[in-house]
């Protein structure tokens, strides 16, 4: 296979051998300290990097330059996301799952994990318990099985959702991660007000792939990895891509992750909205040690690092499969998304799963509440956002990355951010929270450059206090 970044096939635009390529490239230059200064340089245009230039910084090991490396991460994603960290929590909707993914405990063949499917009552009372937290921005979670789990069975649920208003709480946007579907089904996604489309690849070696996942559906790679493609062709313009560490060599997937993103700009002219960097944890019959490519904490941050600076645009997420050190450092080298207080079970918000009925996907491992996510945040000076007006006002696809890369995005969203920063402190906060986070608030106001826009935030603040809720740019 040649080569091409704009190839609507998948063995083209995720290239094999443009990839072992890529990795002799590297291996050949890695101290190669001139060429290293010379694409740093080039780094700190915040213009991103191609697949080659990421991974030799990746491969770097001299500890001056990677001082520099982790130093410009940090400061790329303040220059486009500023100190803002966007909050969400996973929705698992069903378990039920008819493909073989050996590293999943939901795999068809595990007669151990509990199968659930909630009905759209239970979701009326897991979506109002998430909304008691503060909520409100989800990420619906389902496995793929077309009887248990059909395209309808998610339309159902994502207008269920949107329908319910308790107390002060909403949820204003939901997130799709369902399985690889057809265009026409991602327009129906898209006519539901879905957000972002969320799909992991997993791995991007297709040997590889095609032995992690032996049957079902998803065993097809081109199918797979081509969903990005027939998403956005269905008009779902913001798309959200990921692998999962751990499966195959690191090095090759951080190389495919880039490709993929870089496959999109060519093609669609509009990157991932979002990039994940989930590692393999333990799960109900799974155990991440059988898995033979583990990365560590430093690798793995470094990953993150060279990912921030090589697609300077894109949201970074890491989950609540981290723990709370982990996912300390990766803030601070280019996460601009988080999970909080997760249930990584099917429900589990409402009413506390039984030991003795395990359906979760994985092991969380920050397990603190939202709210002391919340003021662990700013603690470390960052402003906490359950904003979701981008969605609401349409600046998505390539009006969204337009103003992200030209680093106007933050005109609207570190404003939008505070507002709805004073509705949880208003709602849902305890008092330490609360506390600290007027302080927050009205310190940041004075960063806001723009005086009518300080002026129109400060109007609503004190509005937002005396009952009134979503505002925002």
């Amino acid at each position: 296979m040649v080569y091409n970044p704009k190839s609507a096939k998948a063995e083209e635009f995720i290239c094999h051998q443009e990839i072992l390529d890529s990795l002799a490239y590297a291996d050949d230059n890695k101290n190669n300290l001139q060429l290293i200064d010379e694409i740093l340089e080039k780094a700190e245009q915040r213009k991103g990097l191609s697949h080659r230039e990421a991974l030799l910084l990746l491969d770097c090991q001299d500890k001056e330059r990677n001082q520099r490396i982790f130093a410009l991460a940090e400061q790329i994603k303040k220059d486009f996301y500023g100190n803002r960290i966007v909050l969400f929590a996973p929705l698992y909707l069903s378990n039920y799952c008819v493909n073989g993914c050996v590293y999943c405990p939901y795999h068809a063949k595990n007669k151990k994990i509990a199968r659930k499917k909630m009905s759209q009552d239970e979701i009326r009372q897991e979506v109002i318990a998430l909304q008691d937290m503060g909520h409100k921005r989800l990420a619906l979670e389902a496995g793929e099985d077309p009887i248990n789990n059909p395209i309808e069975y998610i339309l159902d649920s994502i207008k269920t959702i949107y329908s319910i208003q308790h107390k002060n709480g909403a949820i204003r946007r939901v997130n799709v991660n369902i399985a690889a579907t057809t265009v026409e089904n991602y327009k129906k996604l898209k006519d539901a007000g879905i957000g972002t489309y969320i799909l992991f690849q997993e791995t991007y070696n297709k040997e590889s792939y095609e032995k992690l996942h032996p049957t079902g559906p998803k065993h097809n790679y081109a199918w797979h990895t081509e969903a990005m493609d027939r998403a956005m062709e269905g008009g779902i313009d913001d798309v959200g891509l990921g692998v999962l560490y751990g499966l195959e060599s690191y090095r090759y997937e951080f190389v495919g992750q880039l490709m993929h993103a870089e496959h999109l700009e060519a093609v669609f002219g509009v990157g991932p909205h979002t990039i994940s960097v989930p590692r393999i944890k333990k799960a109900e019959g799974i155990d991440p040690n059988s898995f033979d490519n583990g990365i560590d904490d430093d690798t793995f941050a470094k990953i993150i690092a060279c990912i921030r600076i090589a697609v300077p645009y894109t949201g970074m997420i890491i989950s609540t499969r981290e723990s709370p050190k982990v996912r300390e450092r990766a803030l601070h080298l280019g996460v601009s998304q988080i999970s909080g207080a997760s249930k990584t079970s099917v429900g589990g918000y409402a009413h506390p799963e039984p030991e003795d009925e395990n359906s979760a996907q994985f092991d969380v491992s920050d397990n603190r509440t939202l709210d002391e996510i919340i003021y662990w945040l700013m603690k470390m000076g960052y402003v906490p956002s359950f904003c979701t007006a981008c969605y609401r006002e349409g600046r998505t696809g390539d009006r969204f990355m337009e103003l992200c890369k030209s680093k106007q995005i933050q005109n609207c969203c570190h404003p939008n951010a505070l507002m709805t920063l004073k509705e949880y402190l208003v709602d849902y906060a305890s008092e330490q929270t609360k506390e600290l986070g007027q302080i927050l608030i009205q310190s940041e106001l004075g960063n806001i450059p723009k005086e009518k826009v300080r002026e129109f935030v400060a109007k609503h603040l004190t509005e937002i206090e005396n009952g009134k809720r979503d505002f925002y740019l």
